[in-house]
């Protein structure tokens, strides 16, 4: 795991050497243990690592967290035998060494143990289709002296950011969006339509990021620059090109397979997965909540490991009330790291925890996504004084139907685009942002169209959601490509501000393959009759029987699991990562919150109207409704500002 950087620009504007260190430098929480740099002129095709050249034009950065070939073998910027291409690269490959069997056929052979030798290898062979035989997580860049193109890819999932800004004359890449700020051609701007997207969903769906001309390459997509015209704008040669989505087969298309059966593939391929993900040359570590998920992968790295370090994340409930008292889930924990023998870390959060870390918090979050984030951070940061690696269990949920109260909103009768949009306007509505935004946000929003987002995430799903089995897997192809991926960059980015590499064994190649290939109806026990239900629009009590649904999901990975972990896991409902925030932010909190969003002289309000904000504040401390979500955007956007557009 590490971090990276990378420009190029047009031969005729004059090259700082020094630049590409100080963009590398902003993201060294990235990777500790090493830095490294090349330079190339694109003309000559010469490529020289650690020192500047003649007239050079493009360079890279690279920070390195080493995890996998300790050895200055493994050290990047990579050269190529031949010293025509050169790699930068971050995440893992976890079979690497399976495809270097594979390679060996082709006549590769190889000087290190490092994947990232066995990615340049695979280029070097497959050219950009070495994307399709990866299983891991992943963003690199080549740049290919040979054919004068620059290659960029993004794993499958979005497990790991690249972000990228293109000009006519400059492009740069980079990690994390700081290291693109810190080039002098690049202003800092907002981006209103991904500012109207954040505040509809928590999140921002397409490849926008808040901040303009700044965009994030999609998941599961490659980028070429070709620069082998030099005369050309690079906004004309750039291609941006999808290898792998998420598809769900339709009934005829998929192979029959009993539930019993499903259950002794799941089982299989879970196993191998994690024990895939646990390849590593450094301590692994796993983070514990008391729930299934994580039980299950600890269940199986606890039978391959000697004795595994796990870590959980408790709060303070003194304060709490009503459903938040269920939101420690540290003796749930306890229990499972007894079992399994674990060597058991936890901390807990109080009420006051958050304003102490918020500042750099946000820088490190830099592109605000979904939820509070804090008590990640919190914990990544316990994880990483153990070790350098850390399990989550993070996409078992999108991946098996683990929020069924939301699919169901899309089986009621009526219009299944605006029934789901109706619940995925998490923060404020249509008709609330004409009070959320002052009128010089308005102006700059212009005619962009958050439904028109959300739809065009659901178009990818390929067919109209008709029956009800395509409308629960249209649910699950939307939360895969929006709210997983706006988990991944949350995980990424309060991860690695500590130094610590988080794997998802969950996201495995040949796991997703085969939860996409099951029916619904074996991810939600009560499918059936819940659809009978809600597609009557004048049933009486159909919302009572919809509401009795909710515990109904992951059915098959339930009952695949209770060979690993505890009856009493397998049923515990389903608890997020949540600190008491409702009861925290009307208590403890408030002086805090008040002191950030009532100045009329807070910078959110030169974007939102102030008498929308304090209204939000009053009716969560007054008991009318739980505002939290939306008290933590304002608060995080407040942060934002402060971090990345004041002096």
């Amino acid at each position: 795991m590490c971090g990276l950087v990378g420009f190029y620009q047009h031969p005729e504007m004059a090259f700082d050497a020094n630049l590409i260190k100080r963009m590398t430098d902003t993201i060294k929480h990235r990777g500790p243990d090493g830095e490294g740099y090349c330079f190339a002129n694109t003309a000559t095709q010469a490529i020289r690592l650690h020192r500047s050249i003649e007239n050079a034009n493009l360079a890279f950065g690279h920070r390195r967290l080493a995890i996998v070939d300790l050895s200055p073998g493994g050290a990047q910027p990579m050269l190529n035998q031949a010293a025509d291409k050169v790699i930068i690269y971050n995440g893992e490959l976890y079979n690497h060494l399976e495809l270097r069997k594979i390679l060996s056929t082709f006549g590769a052979t190889f000087n290190s143990r490092s994947d990232t030798e066995t990615l340049l290898k695979a280029y070097e062979i497959w050219g950009g289709d070495c994307v399709k035989h990866f299983n891991g997580m992943f963003s690199f860049a080549i740049w290919d002296a040979q054919r004068q193109q620059l290659f960029l890819a993004r794993d499958r999932f979005g497990v790991k950011p690249l972000y990228y800004y293109v000009s006519d004359k400059l492009f740069i890449f980079a990690s994390e969006i700081k290291a693109i700020l810190t080039h002098p051609k690049v202003s800092r701007e907002i981006c209103y339509p991904a500012l109207n997207e954040y505040f509809t969903f928590q999140n921002v769906l397409g490849d926008l990021t808040l901040f303009n001309n700044i965009r994030i390459l999609p998941a599961g997509h490659t980028l070429t620059l070709d620069l082998s015209d030099a005369s050309l704008p690079l906004t004309e040669v750039y291609k941006i090109k999808q290898y792998w989505d998420f598809y769900f087969p339709t009934q005829t298309q998929r192979q029959n397979i009993s539930f019993e059966e499903a259950q002794i593939e799941l089982r299989r391929l879970f196993a191998q997965a994690v024990e895939r993900q646990l390849m590593s040359d450094v301590p692994v570590g796993s983070y514990l909540s008391g729930g299934m998920d994580s039980g299950s992968i600890v269940a199986i790295a606890s039978q391959k490991l000697k004795r595994i370090h796990t870590f959980t994340g408790g709060f303070d409930l003194s304060s709490a009330s009503g459903l938040e008292m269920g939101f420690d889930e540290r003796p749930a924990s306890e229990a499972l790291a007894n079992l399994f023998k674990t060597e058991h870390y936890e901390n807990v959060l109080h009420a006051g925890d958050m304003e102490h870390v918020m500042p750099e918090l946000i820088w490190h979050l830099e592109d605000l996504r979904v939820g509070q984030c804090y008590p990640n951070y919190y914990t990544a940061r316990l994880a990483s004084k153990f070790v350098k690696v850390c399990l989550s269990g993070t996409g078992g949920d999108e991946l098996f139907g683990g929020y069924p109260w939301r699919y169901y909103r899309g089986l009621e009768a009526g219009d299944y685009y605006s029934n789901y949009y109706q619940f995925w306007q998490r923060l404020v509505s249509y008709e609330d942002k004409l009070n959320l935004f002052n009128a010089a946000t308005k102006r700059k929003i212009g005619n962009h169209s958050a439904f028109s987002a959300f739809q065009t995430v659901l178009n990818g799903f390929g067919r109209v959601p008709e029956t009800v089995e395509d409308r629960i897997h249209a649910a699950l192809y939307f939360e895969a490509k929006t709210f997983l991926h706006g988990l991944f960059i949350v995980e990424d980015k309060m991860s690695m501000a500590h130094s610590l590499e988080s794997r998802v064994p969950f996201l495995d190649n040949d796991l997703v393959d085969f939860a996409l290939q099951l029916p619904a109806n074996y991810k939600l026990q009560h499918l059936d009759q819940t659809a009978q239900t809600l597609m009557k629009e004048n049933e009486i009590g159909k919302r009572q029987r919809y509401d009795q649904r909710y515990g109904d999901g992951k059915w098959v990975l339930r009952e695949t699991m209770r060979q690993w972990v505890p009856p009493d896991t397998i049923t515990r409902a389903k608890q997020g990562f949540s600190a008491p925030d409702a009861s925290w932010f009307r208590g403890e909190s408030l002086d805090y919150i008040q002191t950030l969003l009532q100045p009329k002289s807070a910078h959110i309000y030169e974007l939102l109207q102030p008498t929308f904000v304090q209204q939000t504040l009053e009716t969560h401390c007054h008991g009318v409704e739980n505002k939290r979500l939306l008290l933590w955007s304002f608060l995080s956007l407040e942060w934002w500002l402060k971090a990345y557009f004041t002096v």
